[in-house]
């Protein structure tokens, strides 16, 4: 299903609309693209493991955004006390697309793959409640270039979301959130995850399963 997806989307919207001159090379672009999902865009390294130019490498991207295969994410960047990452992410719209085109096979529950799925899933269940509830809130990540990060921060610091696909949240998962509020004021901040019950940490981090955090978001308690 998703070759022929794959294969009808570079031959009608990328062939026939005549976005690029080189579709062998906008083909390898996508699968780098679905690779490198989730994680900061570096154009000059994708643009060498493509043979093109990081232009060309922005205007793939662009292409992929205007034909509605992926959204970015930007990084949050406001009075940063510390060294921060500032490269946008890209998430392609689709979990599946992305597991096809990376070639990842099987997805082992608790495997880094895993992980960076459950991410995207996360990613678009907020990007889509944002624009169907209208609500038109700022969305972006945050991350130390040392490594600490939140996935996903709503407005001015409003919120803060990690996605964990574990089934047992420990202090390691809560460093990015903590180290976050310590620089701003974070007014809420939460981990999305696979444990079974809700519940709070002593600093008032909030731990909710997947099903229970799709039902609150969607309830318009978040944002």
């Amino acid at each position: 299903m998703f070759n022929s997806y794959v294969s009808d989307y570079l031959k009608e919207e990328i062939a026939a609309e005549g976005f690029v001159r080189n579709l062998p090379a906008f083909s390898e672009f996508i699968s780098i693209a679905a690779l490198s999902d989730s994680e900061p865009v570096n154009y000059s390294t994708i643009a060498r493991e493509c043979g093109v130019s990081s232009q060309a490498v922005k205007g793939y991207y662009q292409i992929l955004e205007d034909t509605l295969l992926g959204r970015w994410l930007p990084a949050y960047t406001k009075k940063a006390k510390r060294r921060v990452v500032q490269a946008p992410k890209f998430y392609l719209v689709d979990v599946g697309v992305v597991n096809f085109l990376a070639r990842r096979g099987h997805l082992e529950p608790g495997s880094e793959l895993f992980g960076k799925a459950f991410e995207n899933w996360c990613f678009h269940e907020l990007t889509s409640y944002n624009l169907y509830a209208e609500k038109f809130a700022g969305l972006s990540y945050w991350k130390l270039s040392g490594g600490r990060e939140v996935d996903f921060i709503v407005n001015d610091m409003q919120a803060g979301f990690e996605a964990k696909a574990s089934r047992k949240i420990t202090s390691d998962h809560l460093k990015g959130l903590r180290t976050a509020r310590s620089d701003y004021p974070l007014k809420r901040a939460v981990v999305i995850c696979l444990e079974q019950k809700p519940r709070k940490t002593e600093d008032n981090i909030e731990i909710i399963p997947a099903d229970l955090f799709c039902r609150m978001l969607w309830a318009g308690e978040f944002f």
